[in-house]
């Protein structure tokens, strides 16, 4: 098992491209799966925290002061804005303005640890703008919501969001008690392996996200490659836009993880409140949603080293 997880550790983006096809290749498998999200998403949640601990994790004030500012920014004035250049062309009423609305409003995906992991980014700081994020989640919320009135009533996304912080805060804190009590003081193979646990657990995880996707790809390629494109476009303008704003500024440290929480959302989050008739067509373009998430590992590390290199 330990060999596994070493593996695992050294071969991450070959890890996830495996999960990425075994979620098109095997329908039956992601269906199958799709019930078990919630707890799967729990279980990715405490492997996260045991790998990172409570020390790396735990921000001073002035983390704080930021983390809010930045958690306004992507989640409010980022989807606001778009909505409003939406608007003045007469595309807001789209399903393709609603899909970039909702996925720029959204906290970042329970993932986003993992990816910033994998990119040699602060695991800590991106688990901090993970929790905050979340945490507002129910009041940057609210002008999107006011904004687009078709997605339903509010108390529905609230109570999801809420019910998502509540799942955090326990697989989180039963993570950190894990660490203090098998890994008090971790070696560098402890670590690896715990890489590679954290890996595996977020590649299976992406198995049952894919299972709308094999169906439509069957049906209508062409429809499943415009969404694809615009989930692409959506995630890697937002961490691209992040980087260039953050690297010479004051935020220049936590530039990598806000790029990451930027272009990672979590926009099965409305799921629970979306009706059918809107529903229908947004299905695909989550499926679509998780490809740039998943690949930016693999495309895009090029980006973040030159973003944040001290040349």
């Amino acid at each position: 098992m330990h060999r596994i997880l070493w593996l695992a550790s050294t071969h991450a983006r070959a890890c996830l491209i495996l999960g990425l096809i075994a979620g098109l290749a095997l329908p039956g498998l992601a269906a199958a799966m799709v019930p078990w999200l919630p707890h799967m998403v729990a279980i990715l949640l405490t492997v996260t925290a045991l790998r990172i601990g409570h020390r790396a994790a735990l921000g001073a004030v002035g983390d704080l002061r930021w983390g809010i500012g930045a958690v306004l920014a992507l989640q409010m004035v980022v989807p606001l804005v778009l909505l409003g250049l939406l608007a003045l062309v007469g595309l807001h009423q789209t399903p393709a303005a609603l899909a970039i609305v909702l996925a720029s409003s959204a906290p970042a995906i329970t993932g986003s640890v993992n990816l910033a992991l994998m990119l040699r980014l602060d695991g800590g700081r991106m688990m901090q703008m993970l929790v905050l994020g979340t945490a507002a989640f129910p009041l940057t919320v609210l002008p999107i919501l006011w904004c687009l009135p078709q997605l339903g009533a509010p108390a529905v996304i609230i109570i999801a969001a809420v019910k998502l912080l509540l799942i955090i805060v326990i697989a989180t804190v039963i993570g950190f008690s894990l660490r203090n009590v098998l890994f008090p003081r971790p070696t560098e193979g402890q670590i690896k392996a715990l890489d590679g646990l954290s890996v595996l657990a977020f590649s299976f995880i992406v198995v049952g996200l894919m299972a709308a996707l094999n169906p439509a790809l069957r049906s209508d390629p062409m429809l499943v490659a415009r969404w694809a494109l615009l989930a692409f476009s959506i995630s890697y303008l937002l961490q691209l836009f992040t980087l260039l704003v953050l690297r010479r500024s004051p935020l220049r440290e936590v530039a990598g993880p806000l790029a990451i929480g930027a272009g990672n959302r979590n926009i099965a989050l409305f799921l629970v409140s979306l009706p059918a008739e809107v529903l229908g067509p947004l299905m695909i373009f989550i499926g679509c949603w998780q490809l740039p998430m998943y690949l930016t590992p693999m495309l895009l590390p090029r980006l973040y080293r030159w973003a944040l290199s001290h040349d």
